[in-house]
């Protein structure tokens, strides 16, 4: 406020609770954290998160537009990471038998070889070593945060077939009413660019 009275101050953006901004603060730093350390100029962040993506994705979400909307980036910029993971001999096209528009993305060797000196694993291990308690509390804070964040941003939440309100279980392993494709056992884990959470029961909602 200056001798006039008149106050100009700068207009500052819409406060939250400390709590929230210090999570929030503590969410990026920790990404930031685990991306850096030994190794990791073998690759670039956007380089190890196409990696560890399309080595978990299912059949259905092993594409460059899905790993763009995983990455939150654009098509062209997915596109260009795995262009160069492919010329580096880490990943490889395969022709899709679902569309034949585009071309499944798969690890090759190499790619699993260099995934095994992930700097994401000592994070990793720090988690593995929280109390199960702890962990499982963090990971579903994390899933409700992550999931409200991709609805308030209108993108995509992914998350596990075993976790998705399309996965009805068959004794063959389980069958997507998505895709409209049976799933084995093995797929269950796998991350989806077609999930939908499965909505709590209001009786489990209270506990």
């Amino acid at each position: 406020m200056n001798a006039t009275g008149e106050d100009h101050s700068p207009d500052r953006p819409c406060t939250v609770s400390a709590g929230a901004a210090d999570c929030a603060d503590m969410i990026v730093h920790l990404a930031r954290l685990a991306q850096g350390g030994p190794g990791t100029a073998e690759l670039s962040a956007a380089q190890w998160t196409a990696l560890r993506y399309f080595s978990r994705a299912n059949r259905f979400s092993r594409t460059p537009s899905a790993f763009s909307q995983y990455h939150a980036t654009t098509r062209g910029t997915a596109s260009q990471t795995v262009k160069s993971l492919v010329s580096l001999g880490l990943l490889q096209r395969q022709s899709n038998e679902n569309d034949g528009r585009s071309a499944l993305i798969e690890l090759t060797q190499a790619g699993w070889d260099t995934l095994r000196r992930d700097p994401l694993a000592d994070l990793q291990q720090v988690l593995e070593a929280l109390p199960p308690a702890t962990r499982n509390a963090l990971a579903a804070a994390l899933g409700d945060a992550t999931g409200a964040l991709a609805q308030r941003r209108m993108a995509p939440t992914f998350g596990r077939c075993e976790d998705c309100t399309h996965c009805a279980p068959s004794p063959e392993g389980a069958f997507c009413h998505c895709t409209q494709a049976t799933l084995m056992a093995e797929e269950m884990e796998a991350l989806c660019v077609d999930f939908t959470p499965i909505r709590p029961r209001p009786q489990d909602a209270v506990r």
